[in-house]
Parts: C-alpha cells; structure tokens; sequence
C-alpha cells in the first residue's frame, strides 16, 4: 500500500506536519515501534513521515489521526498559523492526495473556542477512499453535496448522495467516500468535535 509521496524540496505545510506528527509520538512517549504497532503503519514510512521525506497520503494521516484521537481537520488545523476570524478563499489551507483523487479545503478551520468547523473536499472519478475507524469516536457530521454524485458508506448503510443531499452522522465505525463518475464530486462537511 503506497503510504506517501516522495517529497522535492516539501511544502511548508508538510515540513510542519511532518514536525506535529514527530511531536505527538513524542508527547505520547510512544516510539516508532509502538506507534507502527497502534496504527499498522510501518516504522519506515511513520519515519520517513515525520522527517519530510514524504508527504502523507489521505490513508496515511486517517490512521494517524485515528490514533492520535484528533480529526484531520484538527491535526491540519495544529500545523497553520493562528486562524483568523476572516477566512478569505485564498488563504484556505488546500491538501491534495493526487494518487487517491482527493482535495480538500478548509473552509473554517478549527479555532480556539468554536466547535464546529467546515470542510470542502473533493473526489475525481473513481476516488474510492476508506476509513477504518473514526479518528474521535462519536463526532458529528454533516455532509452537504454540492456538485456529482458520492456513495457514502457508515458502518453497514449506504447512501448515494447527489447535489442539495445532506446525510447527517455520528462518526462510531467505518466510513467509506466513493465518486462512481463519470463527473467528481464536491462536498461541504460541516465536523463537530
């Protein structure tokens, strides 16, 4: 399973990713081993992660999230700037997981005393994602569809969403986002911890 790109000269973004994820092991106490073994991911990529030599892949940072108990919206949040109260389009974190087909934007990210935060992601055609566990067990979410079509699979059930749906959750188990095309999808998530 591929686990991460290979990283030119990395983005800022990911240098401080890279150093909040060495930092939450750190703050755990937990070692490469321990982390490999929580999160089945191999000590050499977990390594490789958190030095910038590679840039996480959408699979990558959910087991790590999942682990570490935070959403991605969250662990992302932990490595910008102070967010604003103003978020302008241009300035909205974007990570892309180009392998996977995935985009997503932070909108209104995680902020000192707000609960709820906002998320636009994307799936090219054929996107197939999965998350094996919620990275906070319970959370609430709310997906919006605003262009293409989206499978939505929560634990057992799945729901196809098209433009103006909204399937609203608690996050408890497995959860996979599939885009059957022949156009991607676009999709508001609002996440509340």
């Amino acid at each position: 399973m591929r686990e991460g790109a290979e990283c030119g000269p990395c983005d800022p973004v990911d240098v401080r990713l890279a150093e909040r994820l060495a930092g939450l092991r750190a703050e755990r106490g937990w070692s490469l081993d321990e982390l490999a073994r929580r999160s089945g991911v191999s000590r050499s990529t977990l390594s490789r992660a958190e030095r910038g030599e590679i840039s996480p892949t959408t699979s990558l940072l959910g087991r790590l999230c999942a682990v570490h108990g935070r959403t991605m919206s969250q662990l992302l949040g932990e490595v910008e700037a102070e967010p604003a109260q103003l978020v302008r389009a241009g300035d909205q974190t974007v990570w892309a997981d180009e392998t996977a087909g995935f985009v997503r934007r932070s909108v209104s990210p995680p902020h000192t005393g707000l609960r709820a935060e906002i998320v636009e992601s994307r799936l090219a055609p054929g996107a197939d994602l999965a998350y094996e566990a919620p990275p906070v067990p319970g959370m609430e979410q709310h997906i919006w569809m605003l262009d293409g079509t989206v499978e939505i699979t929560v634990g057992e059930a799945t729901h196809e969403l098209r433009a103006g749906d909204c399937l609203r959750f608690r996050l408890r188990g497995s959860t996979r986002f599939r885009c059957p095309g022949p156009d991607g999808a676009r999709y508001a998530v609002v996440v509340v911890p």
